[in-house]
C-alpha cells in the first residue's frame, strides 16, 4: 500500500519537466521514487549497471535535447555511475542524476552506503545540491533542470538523503510547482564582431568550416544548413554535428588544415582531435574564427582573430545576413576543386577493402554492408575503439540530430547499451544499430538482457579481431608482439553469450554471410547480436591511441 511521501513529490516534479522515462539501477535509499513514477505515469527502465543508467540519461538528452535523467542509489550506485557522468561532462550533455544518501539525520556516524558523494560529483557536474527538506524538492528539481539546460550545457547532481524521500509529504505543503523554462533560447555572438568575422570570410581565399557537438543545442541549428550552401567553402562535421549536412567532406580534412587562410570553428574545441591548433596540422598563417558557448574557449591552445561567445547555429544565422560571404570567388571554386580532388583519392585507396572478400572480415567490408542495410532514419551508435574509428570513416549519417552518437572527447567506452536503449525508447519508430568492439563487448554484454526484458529492441554488430587494437597495434610496435600483454583477446563467442541472454544472435565468418544477417536482425523485432570475426586492416595504422 503506497502513502504520501517525498519520492512522489519527486515524481511530480519531473513529470512537471516533462520527464517520459527514468534509468536506474534499484536501491533501497531510492525506491520511494519509483513508487511515485508509477502515479505519474513515468517509465522507469531498470539495467545492470549505475554506469549504463547515466549513459542512458546522456543519450536521451542528446537524443531529445531535453535532459535524460537517472537515479542511482547511495554510494556505490553513485560511484559507479560517475564515469557516465564524467563522459557527459565532457562531451557537453544535460542531465540530472539523483542520487540516495544515508539518512540525514544519522549524518557522520557511518550508516550504509554514506559517503561524501558530493564531493566526489563536484569536479564533473556543472551543480550539486542535497535536499533536506522535502518542502524544496519542487523548487530544487526545477533547479536542476535549469542549470542541466543552461549555457554550457552538461550534468547536475541531485543528492536526496533517505530518510527525506520517505518522509510523510502532502503535495500541499510542498507549493506550487514551478513552470519549466521549456528548452534553450538562442544566444547570438556580439553584432560587431560577428561583422569582423564576415569581413574575414569575404575576404579568404581558402577557408574551412568546422562544426561541433554545441550545435545541438542551438535552437537555430538548421541555419547551418543554409550556411554551407552560402558560404563556399568546405563543412567538416564532428560528434553531434554528424548528419547536419548531406554526407560529403570527411577525408580532406588534414589537407584542408595545412592549406587554410582562415578556419571558422563553430562549437568544437582545439583538443587532441585537432592537434591542439598547432603544426604541422594547421598552417601557421591561418587565421580563426571561434565561436563557442563558452567565452573562455576561444584562444584556448591558438590565438583567435575572432572570438565570438554565442551559439553555433545563431551566429550562422548572423553571417548570413551579411551579404556575398565570397562563394563565388574564383579561388573559393579553386579550392573546393582541390579539395574535392583529394577526396576522390583518399576514397581510392579504400575502396578495394570495401568490397573485399577476405575470411575473416576487413572491417571496411563490415562497415560498407552495414552501411548499404541500414535505412535513412536510422540511428547509428559508436562503442569501441579502431573498429568504431573505422565505421565513422565509411558510415553516412543520413539523419540529424538523432543519426549518429559516439562517446565524445573523453573517448568512453562502454556507452553504447545505454545510448541503444535510450534510442529505442526516443525514436520507438527508427531502427537502432549499435556497432561493438570486442573489448566493449566485456564491459556491457549483460545489458542485452535489461533490453530483452524490456522488450527495447535493437540490433548489435561485435567487430571480433581477438583484441584491443586501438592499443594493441602501436604497443607491439613499439616494444614487439612478445612484450605486449593485457591487449590481446580471444575469438569469443559472444554471441552465444547474447542468445543465453535471449536476444537474437548470429556468428557471421564470411562477408556473403553478414548482408542476410543484418536483414534478419533488423526483422527480428528484438535485440540482435551479430558476432563478425573480423581480420586484421592496415586502414587505421598509425592512429594515435593516447
Amino acid at each position: 500500500m503506497s502513502f504520501n511521501h517525498a519520492g512522489k513529490l519527486v515524481a511530480r516534479a519531473l513529470k512537471q519537466e516533462g520527464v517520459e522515462v527514468l534509468f536506474t539501477l534499484c536501491g533501497g535509499h531510492v525506491m520511494a521514487i519509483y513508487d511515485g513514477c508509477i502515479d505519474e505515469g513515468i517509465r522507469v527502465v531498470d539495467v545492470r549497471h549505475e554506469a549504463t543508467a547515466a549513459f542512458a540519461a546522456d543519450g536521451w538528452a542528446r537524443l531529445t535535447g531535453r535532459p535524460g535523467v537517472a537515479v542511482v542509489t547511495a554510494g556505490p550506485g553513485v560511484t559507479n555511475a560517475v564515469t557516465g557522468i564524467a563522459n557527459a561532462y565532457r562531451a557537453q550533455s544535460p542531465l540530472v542524476l539523483i542520487g540516495g544518501q544515508g539518512p540525514h539525520s544519522l549524518q557522520g556516524k557511518g550508516s550504509l552506503q554514506e559517503m561524501d558523494l558530493m564531493g566526489v560529483l563536484k569536479p564533473i557536474t556543472k551543480w550539486q545540491c542535497q535536499v533536506t527538506d522535502p518542502k524544496r524538492i519542487y523548487e530544487l528539481v526545477a533547479t536542476a533542470f535549469r542549470q542541466a539546460l543552461s549555457g554550457v550545457p552538461g550534468p547536475v547532481y541531485l543528492e536526496i538523503p533517505v530518510d527525506v524521500l520517505f518522509q510523510s509529504a502532502e503535495p500541499a505543503e510542498a507549493g506550487a510547482l514551478p513552470v519549466p523554462y521549456g528548452g534553450r533560447s538562442a544566444q547570438p555572438g556580439d553584432p560587431h564582431r560577428v561583422a569582423a568575422a564576415a569581413e574575414l570570410l569575404k575576404a579568404a581565399d581558402r577557408p574551412v568550416v568546422l562544426v561541433g557537438s554545441q550545435i545541438r543545442w542551438s535552437p537555430q541549428w538548421p541555419s547551418a544548413r543554409a550556411f554551407a550552401e552560402a558560404v563556399g567553402a568546405p563543412v567538416y562535421l564532428s560528434g553531434m554535428a554528424r548528419g547536419l549536412l548531406p554526407p560529403g567532406w570527411s577525408r580532406s580534412r588534414k589537407a584542408a588544415l595545412a592549406e587554410a587562410d582562415l578556419a571558422l570553428l563553430f562549437g568544437t574545441p582545439l583538443d587532441f582531435r585537432l592537434n591542439y591548433g598547432g603544426a604541422p596540422t594547421w598552417s601557421d598563417q591561418c587565421r580563426l574564427v571561434q565561436v563557442d558557448l563558452d567565452p573562455a574557449e576561444p584562444g584556448r591552445n591558438r590565438e583567435a582573430t575572432v572570438a565570438i561567445p554565442g551559439d553555433s547555429g545563431a551566429v550562422m544565422a548572423q553571417l548570413l545576413t551579411m551579404g556575398d560571404l565570397g562563394a563565388d570567388k574564383p579561388s573559393r571554386r579553386d579550392w573546393l576543386s582541390l579539395l574535392r580532388a583529394v577526396e576522390e583519392k583518399q576514397f581510392s585507396k579504400i575502396a578495394p577493402a570495401l568490397t573485399s572478400d577476405a575470411s575473416p572480415l576487413d572491417p571496411l567490408r563490415i562497415c560498407a554492408e552495414v552501411d548499404a542495410a541500414l535505412p535513412e532514419d536510422a540511428t547509428i551508435i559508436g562503442d569501441g575503439g579502431d573498429f568504431v574509428a573505422t565505421a565513422a570513416s565509411v558510415m553516412r549519417v543520413r539523419q540529424y540530430p538523432a543519426g549518429w552518437l559516439d562517446p565524445g572527447p573523453l573517448g568512453t567506452l562502454g556507452v553504447g547499451m545505454g545510448f541503444a536503449m535510450a534510442a529505442r525508447l526516443a525514436r520507438p519508430e527508427a531502427p537502432v544499430l549499435l556497432f561493438l568492439g570486442d573489448g566493449t563487448a566485456g564491459l556491457n554484454l549483460m545489458e542485452v538482457e535489461a533490453a530483452v526484458r524490456q522488450q527495447l529492441p535493437f540490433v548489435v554488430v561485435i567487430g571480433n579481431d581477438a583484441g584491443w587494437t586501438q592499443i594493441r597495434r602501436g604497443q607491439v610496435q613499439m616494444f614487439g608482439e612478445e612484450r605486449s600483454p593485457a591487449t590481446a583477446l580471444s575469438f569469443t563467442r559472444y554471441d552465444l553469450a547474447a542468445e543465453g541472454l535471449g536476444a537474437h544472435a548470429e556468428y557471421v565468418e564470411r562477408p556473403e554471410q553478414l548482408g542476410p544477417a543484418l536483414q534478419r536482425a533488423m526483422a527480428c523485432g528484438r535485440v540482435a547480436v551479430i558476432n563478425v570475426a573480423m581480420g586484421a586492416s592496415d586502414f587505421r595504422a598509425g592512429a594515435i591511441s593516447i
